[in-house]
């Protein structure tokens, strides 16, 4: 075996399985053929990416620039603390001590 062979190995020892009807199984396969890529290398960046462009939906925050200046607002001018925050930092201030 290559050294090339064996640190992919390395790289990829995790298994990842799953099945698929055929048409889907052709579909994916046309696609690697027409990109000159093999099955597994075409479905390795294809899920990598899918799974990249999920987590960043997920954890980016969009704001139209009415938000923004909403956001950007109350950041500058805070509005004054009500009850129910002044009761939730005098239990803190009672439950934590420095």
């Amino acid at each position: 075996m290559s050294a090339t062979l064996e640190a992919d190995d390395r790289l990829r020892g995790e298994r990842l399985g799953f099945r698929v009807d055929a048409p889907t199984k052709q579909l994916i396969e046309r696609a690697a053929q027409l990109e000159r890529r093999k099955l597994t290398d075409f479905c390795m960046t294809a899920l990598t990416e899918a799974a990249r462009q999920t987590i960043a939906a997920h954890e980016t925050l969009t704001l139209s620039d009415q938000d923004r200046a909403v956001f950007f607002d109350a950041l500058t001018n805070p509005p004054a603390p009500n009850e129910r925050l002044k009761r939730a930092f005098a239990e803190h201030a009672r439950r934590v001590t420095r």
